[in-house]
């Protein structure tokens, strides 16, 4: 069982045909398993190794100072959240990681720059904020195109997706697994979740450990390539395609026991719309066999949901 690899050239090329396989191609992939390999996209090798290289020299950094650049006020949806402080939907033990979120830069709108938290700067990193930054547009971009090959592939005008992401409540995290040093109990470096948003771009991660659960129960490896994204679906875009498109469950498992004193890096990108998006399920993926099954919600509500579930925003 492999995952499909996708080229986003073709879609972006002048030739119709080769744009059509690729609709036709990542669609297929995301109603069978919900996950694609992804070349060809916007995020070159080398800012990819800047970014990896400024997150290491951060989760290097000494406790308290990391500490210092930490705010449950907010949800953890800005700057450092601590290890263990995250734990998968419905699950009491807390995953085996910390990390760091970079949110939205928004362009031209005093509303969402108000309803959104405001980055924070690490101070001792002088370039850690910029590559991070760079990174965002970069990853962004990307998504946006795969969004639009979404949206023809379920028979959407190309553009649908566009004013919903725009300025929309995006992440990147850099996450850091750090070495094992006693037997978990039963705890994983994150346990098996769904993710909340549209869809999740995530950059080859260094180190292995990533797995995706097929429909017929088993676990497959998804290892990116160095020129790869692996792009998955998440629970927004699967719930508004009335699960047409499948957010399909994923965990990151613990090294043998010989590998425990590694780091391992990973910096996922979570695309997410505006609050005010419906997610109400979309009227042509409702037929007699696929009645309608989700109630009527936004973007923000639901976020807010998860965020409470995970442990991250009290209620």
């Amino acid at each position: 069982m492999r995952i499909a690899t996708v080229n986003l050239k073709d879609f972006l090329s002048e030739n119709l045909e080769q744009k059509q396989q690729f609709v036709s191609a990542i669609g297929r992939a995301y109603e069978d398993i919900g996950f694609v390999a992804l070349k060809g996209h916007f995020l070159d090798k080398a800012l990819s190794e800047r970014l990896y290289d400024e997150v290491k020299r951060f989760f290097s950094l000494p406790l308290e100072l990391k500490q210092a650049y930490e705010n449950p006020s907010n949800g953890g949806q800005r700057g450092y959240v601590s290890f263990g402080k995250e734990s998968a939907k419905g699950k009491t033990q807390g995953d085996l990681k910390e990390f760091w979120h970079f949110g939205q830069y928004v362009e031209n709108n005093p509303e969402l720059e108000k309803e959104y938290p405001k980055n924070v700067t690490v101070t001792e990193l002088p370039e850690f904020n910029t590559t991070g930054k760079q990174a965002y547009k970069m990853l962004e971009k990307t998504a946006k195109y795969v969004l639009r090959a979404l949206a023809l592939y379920l028979n959407l005008k190309e553009t649908y997706f566009d004013t919903f992401i725009l300025n929309g409540n995006s992440i990147l995290r850099p996450i850091h697994y750090p070495p094992i040093t006693k037997t978990p109990q039963k705890a994983l470096r994150a346990a098996a979740h769904g993710d909340i948003n549209l869809i999740t771009l995530l950059m080859g991660a260094q180190g292995h450990g990533l797995q995706v659960k097929h429909r017929n129960g088993n676990w497959i490896d998804a290892i990116a390539k160095d020129d790869e994204l692996i792009i998955n679906v998440g629970d927004m875009l699967s719930r508004h395609t009335n699960n047409k498109l499948k957010s399909t469950i994923h965990r990151v498992v613990n090294p043998s026991k010989a590998l425990w004193g590694n780091s391992r890096y990973s910096i996922p990108f979570f695309m997410h719309p505006i609050s005010k998006m419906k997610l109400d399920v979309l009227e042509n993926c409702i037929d007699d066999k696929h009645p309608k099954q989700y109630e009527n919600i936004t973007a923000g509500q639901f976020l807010n949901e998860r965020l409470i579930e995970l442990g991250l925003l009290k209620h």
